[in-house]
């Protein structure tokens, strides 16, 4: 594609034909501020935060949709243009709940941000009517309080287009526009999967996840609770994020220690249970292969993707694995395995996880979690509740020496770690189970092809003899294209891996909230997944099978994979749901 010269606040700039001005100045090293825009996702020029002068046209213009043509004069800061910018904003915040002391997005706020930016203060604005502040807590996971709300409407362009979910969108006319479900029903009426894809492009406080920190606060504070945490593998990959650490920093030791300052009774590791997951899932991915069972075997991890298989693709729950996430799975068998090792009544248990993804906090009420009486976990919290614990404690995190997993649920091997990541799951899976066909050791650990970001990846593996056809999907838009794919026969597989998140659990609908210029202009997916494949590589145990903690519980406890008494603690079953509708 041949590319056009223009010139931008008198500076000669290159970029490819059909680009937009916005997409020219960050080629040059230019910001125009935005905050409908994401690219990709929702460019519709609505919020008119980017407008610019360009040479011979009658009024100012959105430069995020608007195309250069070559030898164009564009102007990103004039008088004219920050004049609009800021009257653009006088007339958000004029309808806008400006308790921004007590909102959860304070200080990581874009609206917030510009205005700090241009000048804007409760001077210049408008009085009149106001979006009353309803708060939609129907859900599960999320609280929607419109009265924060811009009408950017990026919420509904990655619920539509990159989730395939579309349960959002915009209400009404005029004034009273509102972003909501269709006939006014609460979100938790919905389809709605839980994914928090809504929460994480978000600009402004208007969507939250709902936050259960004063519950864990409480349980620590109870003498009689012996509290426990878990913390999943993308947790470790972004948390640091929340406290001035670049994306793509690794602060595990640092988080454990944070754990243990705030007065959990122990800390385990999430990758435990992972290890636990691929044993079960390999034995059942074997034994459908060996005995004729339903193929394609589908991951049953991502909580979000399970929801959304049980609407939208009711009649392929029989393909999905019947292994509870390894999050379910670390509480069954910390109320079960650990509660006995450790003498206590599984009832004095209060089981904690940290996780980077919004539909755990749907998941933990699922039926059949219970394995033992009591709920299998009773706290699920965001990687965002965690920093504000840390920082509502006091606790100087940067400040922390690097701390250890607690035993005997501490211990876990690399494939576990990159569970976080697409296609880290359908690794680990792959790792045990050629091994387990072949008899041999595995001479080359990385399956590159499962890895990457891409919404789709296809790879076929001969093992001992065999063609085994894998296909890995991240992002419930590619699931519903893969799936389609699978119930019409174009494409075969013997088992696919499915994350709810674009890019898997690093990406996860609870992960540290960044700007709509960052998410725009860097790999953040990439980034922190490259945390995980490093943690892999330093691990002195790659291989599931080889975790000598869960050889330990086997040989004491479950007895082997599969059997009985594995079946009833870390097994599962699926419902049919009704779109649009529970």
């Amino acid at each position: 594609m041949a590319d056009i010269t223009i010139k931008i606040n008198g500076r000669t700039v290159t970029a490819p034909a059909g680009s937009t001005i916005l997409t020219a100045a960050r080629l040059a090293g230019i910001e125009i501020p935005t905050l409908c825009f994401l690219k990709e996702i929702n460019e519709i020029g609505a919020c008119r935060i980017c407008v610019v002068e360009v040479k011979g046209a009658r009024t100012l213009v959105a430069s995020c949709v608007y195309p250069i043509n070559e030898g164009m004069e564009v102007w990103t800061n004039t008088p004219q243009v920050l004049a609009s910018r800021k009257k653009t904003l006088q007339l958000l915040l004029s309808n806008h709940e400006r308790k921004c002391l007590s909102c959860v997005r304070s200080a990581n706020c874009e609206l917030q941000a510009l205005c700090r930016e241009l000048g804007v203060d409760d001077e210049g604005l408008y009085d009149g009517e106001k979006t009353p502040s309803v708060i939609d807590d129907s859900a599960a996971h999320m609280l929607r309080d419109n009265s924060k709300c811009i009408l950017c409407r990026r919420c509904v362009a990655v619920c539509e287009s990159i989730q395939g979910v579309g349960v959002i969108g915009a209400n009404d006319r005029g004034f009273v526009t509102n972003i909501g479900s269709a006939f006014n029903m609460g979100l938790g009426e919905t389809s709605c999967v839980s994914c928090g894809q809504c929460i994480a492009v978000c600009p402004t406080g208007a969507l939250q996840e709902k936050d259960f920190t004063d519950k864990v606060f409480a349980a620590i504070a109870d003498p009689a609770k012996h509290v426990i945490v878990q913390t999943a593998p993308a947790v470790r990959a972004a948390l640091g994020e929340e406290f001035g650490y670049p994306i793509g920093t690794g602060v595990e030791g640092k988080m454990v220690s944070a754990l243990k300052m705030l007065g959990f009774d122990k800390v385990f590791d999430t990758d435990f249970s992972a290890d636990l997951t691929i044993m079960e899932e390999a034995h059942e991915f074997l034994d459908r292969v060996q005995n004729g069972g339903v193929l394609p075997l589908i991951t049953s991890c991502s909580p979000g993707w399970i929801k959304y298989c049980e609407h939208y693709f009711p009649d392929m729950t029989k393909n999905l694995s019947s292994c509870k996430s390894p999050q379910q799975m670390f509480g069954a068998i910390a109320k079960s395995y650990y509660a006995q090792k450790a003498g206590i009544d599984p009832k004095d248990i209060v089981s904690v996880s940290i996780m980077p993804c919004t539909a755990k906090k749907f998941e933990v009420g699922r039926d059949h979690q219970a394995a033992n009486g009591v709920p299998d976990v009773d706290i699920a919290l965001t990687t965002r509740e965690l920093a504000r614990m840390i920082r509502k404690a006091g606790i100087k995190f940067t400040a922390l020496p690097d701390a250890s997993y607690d035993s005997p649920l501490g211990l876990s091997t690399g494939a576990a770690t990159i569970f976080g990541a697409t296609g880290g799951v359908m690794e680990a899976a792959l790792r045990t189970a050629v091994e387990t066909l072949t008899g041999e050791e595995l001479k080359a650990l990385d399956f590159t092809e499962v890895r990457g970001t891409a919404g789709i990846k296809e790879a076929t593996y001969n093992v001992a003899g065999m063609d085994v056809k894998v296909a890995v999907a991240s992002g419930l838009n590619n699931a519903r294209e893969l799936l389609n794919k699978v119930k019409s026969g174009e494409a075969s597989y013997h088992f696919i891996e499915i994350m709810g998140c674009p890019g898997g659990c690093v990406n996860g609908g609870g992960q540290p909230q960044q700007p709509g210029y960052v998410r725009d202009t860097v790999d953040i997916r990439g980034l922190r997944a490259q945390v995980l494949y490093n943690s892999d590589k330093a691990n002195t145990i790659r291989k599931s099978h080889e975790n000598p903690a869960i050889k330990e519980l086997y040989a004491s406890f479950l007895g082997e994979p599969g059997s009985e008494k594995a079946h009833h603690l870390l097994h599962t079953s699926y419902v049919k749901r009704r779109i649009n509708g529970n």
